[in-house]
């Protein structure tokens, strides 16, 4: 069954075709749970939906028949515990299959979905439930989290009602007993939500400030149409893995809308700590046909002997959270022969950039901008700049919203005025667009470095140095400097079986001047055991640049 076409065609016939072409189909009152996932349901019960596997080798199989029987049946649970249209609700289950009922569970009451991620220590959650008034809390059953989440809730009047998942705790409602014990017979809550209501609001990941509430409506889902079928590549037969926790955008963006969308089956893989070889067993054992991850777990990836593994089923692989080094890129299709796919977007949107299965990747380049969007890259003065010149990636608006594109923030006017200053939606990022139409990503506006009358994006510095072997990991930021304004900085993790040395901070100073413009090359070198990182894995240069003021 192909419900895709009702929103957009399934296939085009050359990219031309798909950039002039593509358009959505946006009902009138749009809800994924009921217009997906039931309909689903109604006409092929019995395809796959999901895998789901945890690292004790506990495995379930669920059919879009399940989906819809076990999220009218979470429904019936959020009802009982008293919740109604429009409250907002806390998420923190990891990656748990309970996730998924919920969350169409919440749409289908019109409730405010909230992912968050486990992690999150006492003060953590304060913030967010007080700052979105939330009415609920539901979480996974170990004793740490249900730990935080009870000192939390006494200074959260907002929050009415707590539920964990498995067994019994004080001032927790056992949410896996009531699954259990609740009618599968659910009525649809009427009037419908309206396409311009809440559904969904993530909390950013907090790399400059304290994190703030990005909310998207209910046509959000149709933003990731491109991200299952063009991107991705998924249809009925994939079998689909992202590595996201519930927590993050990510994994609305990887395993979740765009994938169902496509028909694709979506496959969880439910572990606390990333291990590669662990990783490559589940890949070869359950065939996953499609894979997305950030950076950093491909970085481990071809550290292993890719040969032991039997990846033959693997046949696309996609990247996003951080932009991706080439020397990855040539390992990994060294090793597997998949080109890896990389795509940008934000917490505040679905894909901007991508490279789509109509395109042959460029190592280091994002693709070309989704034909969902209008994107336009600026300078500071508003104006578009040429090929090769570098600018501020931006959504023009002039057209209306396209779905997917965020409200605002949430209680927040002062912000969203900004983010959306001069008709267009200003990203904060930085990237530059080649004679083909590529776009090759900088970095965030406040990382890029000046030095010596040079502007250097540290991405360009990172990839250079990862391609040396004793670079696992790295961060570039610029430092304060009499004679050039900043001087470059290059804070490194070491790959095993190297050590500190000034001989091996010459030797990488030497291998950057080489591979790059020499102008680039770091001229202070630390290393370190690990880098500064926010909860969803996403380098800090902030941090590194602070610790160097002081």
């Amino acid at each position: 069954m192909r419900l895709i076409e009702r929103y957009t065609y399934a296939d085009y016939a050359s990219l031309s075709d798909f950039q002039e072409n593509y358009q959505v189909n946006i009902p009138s009152s749009f809800n994924f749970a009921y217009d997906v996932i039931d309909q689903y349901a109604q006409f092929a019960p019995g395809q796959r939906a999901m895998i789901w596997v945890n690292e004790a080798g506990e495995s379930r199989m669920f059919t879009f028949g399940d989906m819809k029987r076990y999220s009218d049946k979470a429904a019936n649970v959020l009802l009982e515990m008293g919740l109604r249209k429009g409250d907002p609700v806390l998420l923190m289950l990891k990656r748990r299959y309970e996730y998924w009922f919920l969350a169409l569970a919440l749409m289908k009451l019109g409730c405010i979905q909230i992912p968050a991620t486990a992690q999150l220590q006492k003060k953590d959650i304060v913030y967010r439930l007080n700052a979105a008034q939330a009415k609920a809390v539901i979480c996974v059953g170990e004793d740490e989290v249900i730990g935080h989440v009870a000192a939390a809730i006494p200074e959260c009047p907002s929050v009415k009602v707590a539920a964990r998942l498995g067994g019994d705790t004080p001032g927790f409602v056992n949410f896996s007993r009531l699954l259990e014990e609740a009618s599968d017979v659910f009525l649809p809550v009427q009037p419908r939500c309206a396409n311009g209501d809440i559904m969904l609001m993530y909390f950013t990941s907090g790399t400059t400030g304290m994190p703030k509430m990005v909310a998207h409506d209910f046509t959000y889902p149709l933003g990731h149409l491109i991200t299952g079928r063009f991107w991705h590549n998924l249809n009925e037969r994939s079998i689909h893995l992202t590595t996201a926790d519930s927590g993050w955008a990510k994994c609305g963006w990887g395993k979740l809308y765009g994938q169902w969308l496509a028909g694709a089956t979506i496959f969880v893989y439910d572990f606390d700590r990333f291990n590669a070889p662990n990783m490559l067993k589940v890949l070869e054992k359950y065939r996953v046909t499609s894979f997305c991850a950030p950076p950093t777990i491909y970085r481990f990836l071809i550290k292993e002997d890719l040969k032991e593994y039997d990846l033959s089923a693997l046949k696309w692989g996609t990247v996003a959270g951080e932009p991706l080094n080439p020397e990855v890129f040539r390992q990994f299709f060294k090793a597997t022969g998949v080109e890896l796919r990389e795509g940008f977007g934000q917490t505040e949107t679905t894909p901007l950039l991508l490279t789509s299965n109509f395109l042959r990747p460029k190592p280091g380049s994002v693709g070309v901008p989704s034909p969902h969007y209008h994107i336009r890259l600026l300078d500071a003065e508003g104006r578009d700049v040429e090929v090769g010149e570098e600018g501020e990636i931006c959504v023009d608006l002039s057209q209306g919203r396209p779905a997917g594109l965020f409200l605002g923030y949430y209680k927040d006017e002062e912000a969203t005025k900004a983010a959306f200053a001069g008709g267009v939606y200003h990203t904060g990022d930085m990237a530059w667009r080649d004679e083909d139409g590529y776009f090759w990503f900088i970095g965030r506006a406040d990382d890029v470095i000046k030095s010596s009358g040079y502007r250097i994006g540290p991405f360009e510095v990172e990839s250079a140095l990862i391609a040396h072997p004793a670079v696992i990991e790295c961060a570039i930021t610029g430092v304060p400097d009499p004679d050039r304004g900043q001087a470059v900085k290059a804070t490194i993790v070491l790959a095993k079986g190297f050590t500190p040395s000034e001989q091996l901070k010459k030797e990488l100073q030497q291998h950057v001047k080489r591979v790059t413009a020499p102008y680039k090359y770091p001229r202070i070198i630390e290393f370190v055991d690990e880098l500064p990182k926010t909860v969803s894995g996403k380098i800090q240069r902030k941090i590194i640049r602070q610790q160097d003021a002081q």
